[in-house]
């Protein structure tokens, strides 16, 4: 059965679903869960728009750890054995899900937990899938949760 599970993370209501199931599995069977964040600031070096690339970083590693904090409260709560990681860097520029992929084999994870946004149409091109990526990527089980279709 399963004995460490990585649970990816970010901050959203599909991601919170997501901590509810990897909870309970952990619980079912004595699994230890690696709550994580990727954070891919890629799109900030580009030039247009009108922000601070630097402030936006700041952001999303806020983002992050909020988002790890909020996992690590709920972990901690239920009793499962965990640990949070933020990597501040994808293997390479926009591979959020390459990147997941990659920290699972590392940390020899059974399975991967992940909440899915459940976008379609242009969204979902515009804004590519990481769930969709870790599904093709992978080699190991992985657990989608999915919230409501996002409109």
């Amino acid at each position: 059965m399963y004995q460490k599970i990585l649970l990816a993370v970010d901050g959203s209501h599909s991601s919170d679903l997501a901590i509810s199931q990897a909870i309970i599995i952990a619980k079912a069977t004595g699994s230890e869960v690696e709550a994580l964040f990727v954070v891919d600031d890629s799109d900030a070096f580009f030039p247009g728009g009108g922000y601070d690339p630097i402030q936006l970083t700041e952001s999303i590693l806020a983002l992050g750890r909020e988002a790890l904090a909020t996992a690590g409260k709920r972990l901690t709560e239920a009793g499962v054995r965990h640990t949070t990681t933020l990597l501040e860097k994808p293997v390479s520029p926009g591979q959020i899900s390459g990147t997941i992929v990659t920290q699972a084999e590392r940390g020899n994870a059974d399975l991967i937990v992940l909440g899915t946004h459940g976008r379609r149409g242009l969204r979902r091109l515009v804004m590519g899938s990481v769930s969709e990526g870790v599904l093709q990527k992978s080699h190991k089980p992985v657990l989608l949760v999915r919230s409501e279709t996002e409109r």
